[in-house]
């Protein structure tokens, strides 16, 4: 399973916005900096998770970007289906009668067993802790780095 650029790019994004105090909002030029992000990319990736109420935008020289509710309710299961949508990994998962195999085949349960568990993952991750994972392991590096 490989998970889209897009997708990789929005969780940063949220996590970064996440990290900042929540009433200063961040351009998108700051984020695709600190995130190593084409700015142009970043900026249809912000523009859509706009569009469906994750963040906030506002344009002009004291714009930005802020989330638009506290990162503990914002989950990976909605970035995913905002930025790459929905669909089930095999056609046969939501409508059985597609194949005929369908009945007695190992190859969908593994499949369908799999989905939920990403699913199940996805759900339960908020954007508030992979922001505070973040922050771990950016302080365990610069630990190292001064030990080194």
């Amino acid at each position: 399973m490989r998970i889209p650029m897009r997708v990789d790019y929005g969780v940063r994004a949220l996590v970064e916005l996440a990290q900042g105090d929540p009433d200063v909002p961040k351009q998108t030029a700051q984020i695709a900096r600190r995130q190593g992000i084409p700015e142009a990319y970043l900026e249809q990736v912000l523009t859509s998770l706009n569009k469906a109420g994750l963040i906030k935008s506002r344009r002009g020289p004291h714009g930005g970007h802020v989330l638009a509710e506290h990162p503990q309710h914002i989950n990976l299961a909605q970035v995913m289906a905002v930025l790459e949508g929905s669909g089930p990994l095999l056609n046969c998962l939501v409508e059985p009668v597609c194949c005929e195999l369908s009945e007695t085949c190992a190859q969908r349960e593994v499949w369908s067993f799999f989905e939920e568990s990403v699913r199940s993952l996805l759900s339960s991750t908020t954007i508030a802790s992979m922001a505070s994972r973040q922050r771990e392991l950016s302080a365990r590096k610069a630990i190292l780095t001064i030990h080194d």
